[in-house]
């Protein structure tokens, strides 16, 4: 009977945090399996969690290669709402801009200027839904925030300040309209309870199908 062959280590960082109260790996597309620990914990929980989590993290590492595939395959091109826009390199040019249907961006590597682009864009299309869905909801926030969060697509703090990933312009528009309704709902219940849920399904029926798109594709929503 041959012998059984020794799995091969998953590589992986580690990352304290004063905030983190329990050990938890993130597998990220680019940057691979990190681990985050508590400020005191051991060592060598690292290395146990990622013993426990081995096939969950593999499944991840394989939908993360799916992903970069995914984005290597757009050859020339950057979704934005549903729409695929051509990137048109132009020498001497430092900001990106829009034209039709193609990006009009700078030479070689544009995705610095090109996320500068979408940050400003986020801005205008987010806070014009976001404006809406508060005016239909008879509700109102305070603030809004357009970032780069690594785990978290928006929220909703208890004082009504919204913040929002840029990324989310890289996804379908019904996929942004509804992460927009999901926290005008925590305008009113700030928790994650059925009532919640019943709320968003009645101000954004078919919720479930934006959400799992989300969930499987979220990896792909980079530059």
């Amino acid at each position: 009977m041959p012998a059984t062959q020794p799995l091969a280590e998953i590589p992986y960082t580690v990352r304290r945090s004063a905030r983190a109260r329990r050990v938890r790996v993130n597998v990220h597309a680019h940057s691979g399996v990190e681990v985050v620990l508590p400020a005191r914990a051991p060592e060598r929980a690292a290395a146990a969690a990622v013993h426990e989590l081995r096939p969950w993290i593999e499944r991840r590492l394989d939908e993360a290669r799916a992903a970069l595939a995914s984005v290597a395959a757009r050859a020339g091109t950057v979704p934005y709402l549903g729409v695929s826009l051509e990137l048109v390199p132009q020498p001497g040019r430092t900001r990106v801009h829009r034209d039709g249907e193609s990006l009009l961006v700078p030479p070689g590597d544009a995705r610095p200027a090109l996320e500068r682009f979408f940050r400003r864009s986020a801005r205008v299309e987010i806070a014009g839904r976001l404006d809406r869905a508060t005016a239909l909801a008879g509700a109102t926030y305070t603030g809004l925030d357009i970032r780069a969060q690594r785990t978290r697509w928006a929220s909703c703090s208890a004082g009504g300040r919204m913040s929002f990933n840029w990324r989310l312009l890289l996804a379908p528009e019904r996929v942004l309209e509804y992460v927009v309704w999901h926290e005008v709902c925590h305008l009113e219940i700030l928790d994650h309870s059925q009532r919640f849920w019943a709320l968003v399904e009645r101000r954004w029926p078919g919720y479930r199908e934006d959400r799992e798109w989300l969930a499987r594709n979220g990896a792909t929503l980079v530059l």
